[in-house]
């Protein structure tokens, strides 16, 4: 993902670092929109020492994220988004 990303403060709320997101976003495994919701989306990747991570973002413009949400990934996101 090339784009400029805004990191909400939402986003460090369950202590994940911007060094560990920013490495989730390159190493993702899933990146989509969110059922039921208007431009909310999901990564799955990786922190820097490998452990699953959730990342939700809205899209701001064609070259914006707004990170909001980062944390350990819950085993019913995997479930839900088939990772």
């Amino acid at each position: 993902m090339d784009d400029a990303i805004i990191f909400n403060e939402a986003a460090f709320r369950h202590g994940v670092t911007k060094a560990d997101i920013c490495h989730a976003i390159e190493t993702k495994v899933y990146d989509g929109a969110m059922e039921n919701y208007v431009n909310k989306y999901i990564i799955i990747g990786f922190d820097t020492v490998g452990n699953p991570l959730e990342i939700m973002y809205n899209i701001i413009d064609s070259e914006t994220i707004n990170i909001f949400h980062a944390m350990k990934c819950r085993n019913s996101v995997v479930t839900q988004f088939d990772v």
